[in-house]
């Protein structure tokens, strides 16, 4: 029985080596991280720079940043696992929990509201003349992407509430890509009208892109839950705890059209049912909107 047991010590020693062997392996090298496009790709990876430094330096590993050309492309790239973390739009997340193994872990709190909320505006050029969204009648809309939240799903139902059907109300209905891109045709008088976030709307003047004065706002939205961080429910557990302590640990930051940060704070998938609620209102069927 001695001579057994000796025998298999090798044994069980090679395959106890191979265990960890494997388990190194399969430590990401990197951590990839998706970012919506708010902005134009280049002033997105400008914006974003801070945050993804203070990531690398705590996490002592590259993060290689990640745009796509719309919010589905980040969606694929999270589904198919060519992305460890990203950040989405309420809507597009609510999306992505129904294709893609993904959970809401962190969301970003503004310095100059103190709250991880924002709201959806639609602007038109003082100019106009149009004060108020009857006066919109048979002119032309600008919204952002299919699956953003405050460029498109929350006004649409805001509009809905007061009898307007986006499709048949406008003479025509553009969607520009990005919340700049639609700032900019009103200001450039491309469009009558656009549906963009607070928020960005904020950033584009502080920047001196366009003037606060050029602009009337038509429709407020309620607050809409800030876009979350999310992150593959199949990532190593240690390294989801190290992700989030990293992002709780990132402060007085600027971040794109966010401005200066207090912090993350964490955020689960609950907080993102009132998105799923307004779908239901919408009558949206988010897996056709891929």
């Amino acid at each position: 029985m001695k001579r057994l047991s000796a025998l298999f010590r090798p044994l069980a020693l090679c395959l106890s080596l191979i265990s960890a062997s494997s388990a190194f392996a399969a430590q990401p090298q990197q951590l990839t991280v998706g970012l919506i496009p708010a902005e134009d790709s280049q002033a997105m990876l400008e914006n974003s720079k801070k945050v993804i430094d203070s990531l690398q330096e705590q996490l002592g590993m590259p993060v290689k940043p990640f745009i796509a050309t719309d919010y589905n492309g980040i969606i694929e790239a999270l589904r198919s696992k060519k992305l460890d973390v990203a950040y989405l739009g309420p809507f597009s997340y609510v999306l992505a929990t129904s294709i893609a193994n993904v959970e809401a872990f962190s969301v970003a709190e503004t310095r100059k509201t103190g709250k991880s909320a924002y709201k959806s505006l639609i602007i038109v050029r003082k100019d106009s003349g149009i004060e108020t969204v009857p006066q919109l009648k048979g002119r032309t809309m600008a919204f952002v992407d299919p699956s953003s939240a405050s460029g498109h799903l929350f006004p649409t139902a805001g509009l809905q509430k007061q009898g307007v059907e986006p499709n048949k109300y406008f003479s025509r209905v553009i969607f520009s890509g990005s919340h700049d891109a639609s700032i900019l045709a009103v200001a450039n008088k491309k469009v009558d009208a656009a549906a963009v976030a607070d928020r960005i709307l904020a950033a584009a003047i502080a920047k001196g892109v366009v003037k606060q004065s050029d602009f009337n706002i038509v429709w407020t939205s309620p607050d809409i839950p800030e876009s979350p961080m999310v992150w593959r429910k199949d990532l190593d557990p240690e390294l989801k705890k190290k992700v989030a302590a990293a992002f709780a640990n990132i402060k007085n930051v600027e971040w794109g059209d966010q401005g200066v940060l207090n912090g993350f704070v964490p955020t689960n998938d609950a907080a993102y049912n009132v998105v799923r609620d307004t779908a239901k209102i919408l009558n949206l069927d988010l897996k056709a909107m891929k």
